[in-house]
């Protein structure tokens, strides 16, 4: 049977970095093997799903070319094939109807923490044979003074003693599905061969073996890949400023570095850094996973970002740069922005993020907006080897380099100064900024008129 993955989120908020770790996994995985990669929804909470998430997540994995197989599986359009199952497990007696309240349970869990113990369902209705006409919810009869194995790809084999897991349950008391039924059953559906996800998701392996063992299916092949903590070593949340594609996407960072950060974040080839499309595919396995919790490092993010923003073609991150621009920058024009993408090749150099390349390209189109007072900038000393400068370049009829280191070697000859004596102050006063490129890049972005015309608005 060929292998069959699938990346399975809800769309109850943006797609967290760890959940885009995972559905790289899956698809890198299947595209190994040969098999398929496909994209379930879980839907089924009605209250908490946005489609505005879930369009979130499927323009984040097409952004991280994450790319799924035939249709978008949803999970709300099963549920009566779910509530189907659960009608067989009671039938032939693997389930069975609870028709304890809410009250009785809560009592009973207060009671276990005032006693110091862990809460498990005591089976009271399990051994019920008569009907009774309250509302109730349908447990599944997990079996006692057993263990049960998960063979688990990362992490090992695990035993778990069963009379640690209550009887769980499938049907709510308004007859929707849980999580752990809907997913068994939609797993079936699929065809799902190996489900690799994080490893908060152990116990709910067991629950779904339990269902796919009563239902008489083949169980598909578990990988629980440990979760990714943040820099202090906790659990990375939605409340972290770094949890979510869409933080990486909005400072900049590119798809494919972040791409390929994720790829190497809990999993490792030899002692390869950077990976391209075709490398990932062709050596990721899943023996390569790491059984430890993943810090993120938002250095390294920033340094691989940087490696690529300076080693792609021209042309590729230029499209980056406007997608990013259309996105979240909406306000720039069209002549600036053309101008910005025009130049990239110089405002890219100290550029670790495209908002990066849209800062240090403030002075092309806001620098009327962040003129400072002249005599901040320059002082009778420098002012007259900005007006050297000036009758000099006024006359040029193009930006030609040459031409101008041999004005700035000239203006330095003159005055007997070195280069920064009125490089600094020239930088400062054509962009408003110490950070600019060189002067005789600035020269070239500008054209010889906007610079004449901004020297004269001081001289």
């Amino acid at each position: 049977m060929s292998v069959i993955t699938r990346f399975a989120p809800s769309p109850t908020g943006n797609l967290h970095i760890g959940g885009a770790r995972t559905a790289l996994f899956n698809y890198l995985y299947s595209k190994n093997q040969k098999g398929k990669f496909l994209l379930r929804i879980e839907d089924t909470d009605k209250e908490r799903s946005k489609k505005e998430y879930e369009q979130q997540i499927i323009k984040s994995l097409k952004w991280l070319g994450i790319e799924y197989d035939e249709n978008v599986f949803y999970q709300s359009k099963n549920i009566e094939k779910h509530k189907k199952i659960a009608d067989e497990l009671l039938q032939n007696n693997f389930a069975y109807k609870c028709y304890c309240t809410s009250e009785e349970l809560d009592n009973k869990r207060n009671e276990a923490k005032i006693n110091g113990v862990n809460y498990i369902y005591d089976g009271k209705c399990r051994e019920l044979t008569e009907e009774v006409k309250k509302t109730f919810v349908v447990r599944l009869k997990v079996q006692k003074n057993e263990n049960i194995k998960l063979h688990d790809g990362v992490q090992g084999e695990i035993n778990i003693d069963l009379n640690n897991i209550e009887d769980f349950v499938l049907l709510r008391t308004d007859g929707t599905p849980t999580y752990n039924l809907s997913a068994s059953v939609d797993d079936k559906l699929m065809n799902i061969t190996h489900v690799i996800r994080g490893d908060d998701h152990k116990i709910n392996a067991i629950k779904q073996i339990l269902i796919f063992n009563y239902m008489n299916w083949k169980v598909p092949k578990y990988f629980h890949v440990p979760l990714i903590h943040s820099e202090e070593g906790k659990k990375l949340s939605k409340r972290d400023n770094a949890s979510t594609t869409e933080d990486y996407k909005k400072i900049g960072i590119l798809p494919i570095a972040l791409r390929n950060y994720l790829l190497r974040l809990g999993w490792s080839y030899k002692d390869k850094e950077i990976f391209s499309d075709e490398e990932s595919i062709n050596f990721f396995n899943l023996k390569g996973i790491g059984k430890s919790p993943s810090k993120l490092d938002f250095e390294r993010i920033k340094s691989l970002n940087e490696y690529y923003i300076k080693n792609l073609d021209q042309k590729k991150l230029s499209e980056y740069f406007q997608n990013f621009i259309n996105d979240y920058h909406q306000d720039l024009s069209k002549e600036y922005c053309d101008k910005i993408i025009e130049n990239l090749s110089i405002l890219k150099n100290k550029a670790k993020s495209l908002e990066d390349i849209y800062i240090n390209s403030k002075f092309i189109y806001d620098y009327n907006n962040q003129i400072n007072d002249i005599e901040n900038i320059i002082n009778s000393n420098t002012k007259t080897y900005i007006k050297d400068f000036y009758e000099e370049i006024k006359n040029l009829k193009n930006e030609d380099e040459n031409k101008l280191i041999e004005i700035n070697e000239k203006i330095i000859k003159k005055n007997n100064i070195k280069f920064k004596d009125f490089g600094q102050p020239l930088r400062l006063i054509l962009t408003n900024s110490s950070q600019a490129p060189s002067i005789k890049d600035i020269v070239k972005i500008l054209g010889i008129s906007e610079t004449v015309s901004r020297l004269q608005r001081h001289l």
